[in-house]
């Protein structure tokens, strides 16, 4: 098992200036995020230009990675494959099979995306229409030799009242992943809020896991008391529930002995990467990278053994 972090938190940084950092910091590998260059989306991170990539790149990107000892253990383009508008859906399925692309040129097996949410739509109807609109991608990934990590974000920021709005929220609904030939990019995190306990979550769907995300959920039992599970709703701020968030494994929830630990027994020899989120260590580069060390001094012990 290695641990590794997803540069999303980085979007100002060059891949190799995240890279020398990562490997002089102790950590083994990168989970490389591939969002389209947008004017005017700063937040989302390109370190991989895949609309332009080719064996040149590729190369230059290896030997990049192989000169300081990391490996490269996704790439990361968490988007709405469900999107209720059908050419914003297309674009996204277009640039999910460049990331696809890319990750076969770099020898890289897995990238990881969100189901997503027509948010007109009821999950039933959503899970008919992803039982449509997938496997097409599934069957272009693996014809690559690339499958597709989903995380189990719930995403609720993308519901107009803050309800899931990605089909990958519940362990109820990762059988049905798996019939569909998805796999699981499994974070902790998401599961604490909704008062799942994430170790038995885990234990029973283990071997649906081809990558993990390291994040942990700082909750306030009294806010939930007055606002509920889903969150305020008078005066409502985007992303905001107004009684839990996301910090740096450590600080908050997760029990991370317990969860690795069913890893290491279950046989996972993949990477367990960091996701920073954590509003309290954002704000500069430096803070960033603090709350990144934080992580790896918390996951160190249990992750590279």
């Amino acid at each position: 098992m290695r641990l590794g972090l997803l540069t999303a938190c980085l979007p100002g940084e060059s891949l190799d200036d995240i890279a020398g950092w990562a490997s002089g910091h102790g950590y083994d590998a990168l989970e490389v995020a591939a969002w389209p260059d947008r004017p005017g989306r700063d937040w989302e991170a390109s370190h991989l230009d895949v609309e332009h990539f080719d064996h040149a790149e590729a190369a230059r990107v290896r030997a990049l990675f192989d000169g300081l000892g990391l490996g490269l253990s996704a790439i990361a383009y968490y988007e709405n494959n469900l999107h209720q508008d059908p050419a914003v859906r297309e674009a996204t399925h277009d640039h999910l099979r460049r990331c696809i692309d890319a990750a076969a040129l770099l020898g890289v097996g897995l990238v990881g995306t969100f189901v997503g949410r027509d948010v007109s739509l009821t999950v039933a109807e959503n899970m008919r229409l992803a039982e449509k609109v997938l496997p097409p991608l599934v069957s272009y990934a693996a014809e690559r030799g690339v499958r597709l990590v989903i995380e189990n974000c719930p995403m609720e920021g993308w519901h107009p009242d803050g309800y899931p709005a990605n089909l990958a929220y519940s362990p109820e609904l990762w059988g049905w992943l798996a019939d569909l030939g998805l796999w699981l990019n499994y974070d902790p995190s998401h599961l604490v809020w909704q008062g799942i306990d994430p170790v038995a979550a885990l234990d029973d769907h283990v071997d649906r896991v081809l990558h993990v995300q390291a994040k942990d959920v700082e909750l306030d039992p009294w806010a939930r008391n007055r606002y509920g599970v889903f969150g305020r709703v008078i005066d409502k701020q985007e992303w905001v529930s107004g009684w839990w968030r996301y910090r740096i494994p450590g600080l908050g929830e997760v029990d991370w002995r317990r969860v690795v630990d069913t890893l290491h027994q279950a046989g996972y020899d993949g990477v367990v990467s960091v996701e920073h989120e954590d509003p309290v260590w954002s704000g500069s580069l430096e803070r960033v990278q603090q709350g990144l060390t934080i992580a790896q001094r918390t996951l160190s012990p249990y992750v590279q053994i």
